[in-house]
């Protein structure tokens, strides 16, 4: 698959499985509405108090897993990354980005807590 290709695959999804560590090591799994951006980079919103942000802000690798779940067509984006907090102008320009994929997620802004992730990739497959 070229990389046009790759991204037209993951931008045809909007939830993943999201996978990060616990305290204790062990894996802790969620399903994320997300965007990727241009540079292959996975963006989703999340409350500070939930485990996946709690162990991305410890340890910041993140793993997802988008597609497989259409009957006839099981093929999978295994993706592995590093996630950061992005602010300030990035911030905004990542959720002009993100509200154009999931325009309900401006309803969510007055949550207490919401914070924007974004995975850079290290390996994708």
């Amino acid at each position: 698959m070229t990389l046009a290709g790759l991204l037209q695959f993951m931008r045809s999804h909007r939830l993943a499985v999201e996978a990060s560590v616990s305290p204790s090591g062990s894996p802790e799994a969620a399903v994320v509405g997300f965007v990727v951006t241009d540079r292959f980079e996975i963006v989703f919103d999340t409350v500070d108090n939930t485990r996946k942000a709690q162990n991305l802000r410890r340890n910041p690798s993140i793993a997802l897993v988008i597609g497989g779940i259409a009957s006839g067509n099981e093929r999978t984006v295994q993706y592995e990354g590093v996630v950061d907090e992005p602010g300030g102008a990035e911030l905004e320009r990542l959720k002009d980005l993100y509200f154009a994929r999931f325009p309900e997620g401006r309803e969510r802004l007055s949550w207490p807590g919401l914070i924007y992730l974004r995975a850079g990739p290290r390996w994708i497959a």
